[in-house]
């Protein structure tokens, strides 16, 4: 299979994360939060604007903007 972006992930597909290409200060919260590589994540709610989407990972629900997630690829399972 081919990585994707994570804001492309369907709402309630589970993934795989592969690599995080965020800014360092961004990067360094998401790894803080848990995204890490290998760790599986969840699109589980959209606003109605499409911005921020809501994950779950790790059993917490994180709420992240499109653009982040953009640079976050990961692995449709």
């Amino acid at each position: 299979m081919k990585t994707i972006p994570l804001s492309k992930l369907e709402l309630n597909s589970k993934a795989i994360i592969k690599e995080i290409n965020c800014c360092n200060s961004i990067k360094r919260r998401l790894l803080d939060l848990g995204l890490i590589e290998n760790t599986e994540i969840t699109p589980v709610f959209q606003n109605i604007s499409g911005d921020p989407i809501a994950y779950e990972v790790r059993n917490i629900i994180l709420a992240i903007r499109k653009q982040d997630a953009e640079k976050i690829l990961v692995l449709p399972i």
